[in-house]
């Protein structure tokens, strides 16, 4: 055996515990999820060890005949392109300023990660007590800036504003890690071409849209990649401050699909949301990934 052949035997046999862990705990589920979305299957098969019913696709007609999907898929289009501009938007200006000589930026730097360090349920805890319609320090504010005129705001008792107050909370700790991302990107920016451009008179804006951008474009596309998987899959967040709640107005896909397996106790058309709802964010992230391929072409 020649020495690049050991070599890549050796190669293979460390990612061989990688794809032990793959195919066990994501691919193996993944099956099992698409299999039983087209069985009858409850508890009562988990108790009893009977395997689920075949009943094609009945349980996605079901959802069809309901408007809760309809309505569960269009609030979870709406959390995910609202959280993921202002998240990039508001990311890329503090990854602008924390690129400057800006006094207390290196501080800044060392504890902006606090928010995406605390666990998801803490943070939802956080901003639960900020939101508190009796005393808050939300309530409290927002007073003041009326000058006492609204004294009764309760945003996550809103249907209307439910769904903004729990995006404000995935701002608060999705934030930091993206902003340190195009932070990092920045800082890979050659200083040369910014240079020869600010000599041949070019503004900062226009430096920033033909030299910065060009060049961040890379990890543009990794961080907000990341972020529509995350808020496709955000769960905790949604569970601990509305329960999906107030009148459904925070009941995303990921919530309806735990009501429908472990609250209505129907694990197969459980399932088929979840099912749905995997191929949406694939097709979002594809679609995502093909638009900026496009882009880079032209």
């Amino acid at each position: 055996m020649t020495r690049s052949k050991r070599d890549g035997w050796f190669a293979f046999l460390l990612d061989v515990p990688a794809l032990v862990m793959t195919i066990a705990f994501i691919l193996i589920p993944i099956l099992d999820s698409v299999v039983k979305s087209f069985q009858d299957f409850g508890v009562r098969n988990i108790i009893s060890g009977k395997p689920g019913v075949w009943n094609h696709f009945a349980n996605y007609l079901y959802l069809t005949k309901t408007d809760l999907f309809g309505r569960a898929s269009a609030t979870t289009f709406a959390f995910v392109i609202g959280v993921v501009v202002v998240q990039f938007l508001l990311s890329l200006i503090l990854a602008l300023i924390l690129n400057t000589n800006l006094k207390g930026a290196r501080f800044l730097r060392s504890v902006m990660m606090t928010p995406w360090v605390v666990p998801t349920v803490i943070s939802a805890l956080i901003w639960m007590w900020l939101f508190q319609p009796q005393y808050g320090l939300v309530k409290y504010l927002v007073s003041l800036a009326t000058f006492g005129k609204v004294t009764d705001f309760a945003m996550l008792n809103s249907p209307s504003t439910a769904l903004g107050g729990v995006g404000i909370a995935a701002l608060w700790k999705q934030i930091p890690l993206m902003s340190l991302l195009l932070l990092a990107g920045l800082q890979n920016v050659p200083q040369d071409i910014q240079e020869a451009a600010m000599i041949d008179g070019a503004g900062k804006w226009r430096r920033f849209l033909s030299i910065t951008l060009p060049y961040l474009s890379p990890v543009i596309k990794v961080s907000i990649s990341m972020s529509i998987i995350e808020n496709f899959k955000q769960f905790p967040l949604f569970w601990t401050m509305t329960g999906g709640g107030p009148n459904n107005a925070t009941t995303t896909l990921a919530i309806l699909s735990y009501r429908e397996a472990f609250v209505s106790m129907n694990l197969g058309t459980g399932a088929s949301v979840t099912t749905l709802w995997m191929v949406m964010m694939m097709g979002v992230v594809f679609f995502y990934n093909r638009l900026f391929r496009i882009q880079d072409m032209g």
